[in-house]
């Protein structure tokens, strides 16, 4: 009698474990004035979710099932078209290079602001989310848990935690510097993304590379500090992860990813289909010439250098 004991046990202990790992939920929403096509990634080892791409007209809704112990990044594709010729589908910001409406496998290319996860699976730890800025930005985010929070810690613990909602609401690309805008249809056009100073310089500071490519040696600079004045709870670089990383034990897996949480704000300037540009993909251009880059850059520097000694000398 004592054989089928250990079977049984161990039938128990699964049938536990298929209970707790019922698919987590992502409801992605288009707030925005104009059509996003949201892409999907998963993290080395996490399986596919059931989509990696789709269509997403404004003020519609779709809800995306994970894997309990799901890991990856969601982010929004603008100006996508299907080349009438090739057949190949491409987008002029945030493109993953599939050549389809599904990313299959395939990362966002910068700039792109991404919104990014790694759940719990249903073991009673924490989840992890944030809204990245490290690559640039092309559409404001925002992030919350779906599941009502529990009561909040005592405040000296807080931290980032209590499933708080972050993101970042705002439309960078109208305070985008000149030397890292990104235009659509020629010149004079409105920028449709703002690149990461890493990726306009190439630069070991801006990367957080080589040199500088620990927290230690890698501190905020006069671009990310822009980006994190606009948006406070968002990554700004690459070590900001103190004000930047998110916790929930309490979602279950549910969040609610919402691209333009602010649309109403966002209706002159912020839409980049509202030029009228044509349904092929625009040509892409990175405003000020070459000469300018530096001027521009030192230019920022110079004024974030004014502010912080004005402030110095008010105190």
């Amino acid at each position: 009698m004592k054989g089928p004991l250990p079977l049984l046990s161990l039938l128990c202990f699964l049938t536990f474990l298929l209970q707790g790992a019922a698919p987590a939920t992502f409801t992605i929403t288009n707030s925005c004035d104009y059509t996003v096509w949201p892409g999907i990634l998963s993290n080395a080892g996490a399986p596919p979710p059931s989509t990696t791409g789709f269509a997403l007209p404004s003020g519609q809704s779709l809800a995306v099932t994970v894997a309990s112990a799901w890991s990856g990044r969601i982010w929004a594709r603008t100006l996508c078209a299907t080349n009438s010729s090739s057949g190949a589908f491409a987008c002029a910001t945030a493109d993953c290079g599939s050549g389809a409406v599904e990313c299959s496998g395939r990362g966002a290319a910068p700039p792109a602001t991404l919104a990014e996860f790694t759940l719990a699976g249903g073991t009673g730890g924490d989840d992890f989310y944030d809204v990245s800025l490290v690559d640039g930005f092309n559409v404001p985010v925002l992030v919350a848990p779906q599941a009502p929070p529990p009561p909040p810690p005592p405040a000296a613990a807080q931290g980032n935690g209590s499933c708080q909602a972050t993101g970042c609401p705002a439309d960078l690309n109208r305070a985008c510097p000149a030397e890292l805008r990104v235009v659509a249809g020629g010149a004079g056009a409105e920028a449709v993304a703002c690149r990461s100073a890493c990726e306009a310089f190439a630069e070991a500071e801006y990367c957080c590379s080589g040199a500088y490519g620990s927290p230690a040696t890698c501190a905020p600079t006069a671009y990310s500090r822009l980006f994190k004045g606009a948006c406070p709870a968002a990554y700004s670089y690459a070590y900001d992860d103190a004000t930047s990383t998110f916790t929930c034990a309490a979602a279950g897996g549910s969040y609610s990813v919402v691209f333009c949480p602010g649309a109403s704000s966002l209706k002159s300037g912020g839409n980049p289909e509202a030029a009228g540009l044509p349904p092929s993909i625009p040509t892409m251009e990175f405003s000020g010439d070459a000469s300018s880059l530096m001027t521009s850059r030192n230019a920022v520097v110079a004024l974030l250098q004014m502010a912080v000694f004005s402030a110095m000398s008010w105190q």
